[in-house]
């Protein structure tokens, strides 16, 4: 069985990503993937993702993210590297 590897990104999703439920999926796909963190709207109209957990998890997480649930559309997406204490426990929106 190979080894679990541990991983934590943070997401910036820019399009038609806010009053579309995105940070709600977001959320259930983080659960669905055992995932840890947070996504929140930006007043500049993205939203933000921290997530945390299994490299192959959030690997699959950011492919979802680059589409989002059916009503998003999605511009742009932009990954950078988070610390896993960053990410709390459980996965939250605000």
């Amino acid at each position: 069985m190979p080894e679990r590897t541990e991983s934590a990104a943070r997401f910036y999703v820019a399009g038609k990503v806010q009053g579309v439920f995105f940070r709600a999926s977001t959320r259930e796909q983080a659960a669905r993937l055992g995932l840890r963190g947070y996504a929140r709207n930006l007043a500049d109209g993205r939203v933000e993702v921290l997530a945390a957990g299994d490299a192959a998890a959030l690997e699959t997480l950011a492919e979802w993210l680059r589409h989002g649930p059916p009503h998003a559309r999605v511009d742009a997406l932009a990954r950078e590297p988070a610390r896993m204490d960053d990410a709390g426990d459980g996965f939250v929106t605000s």
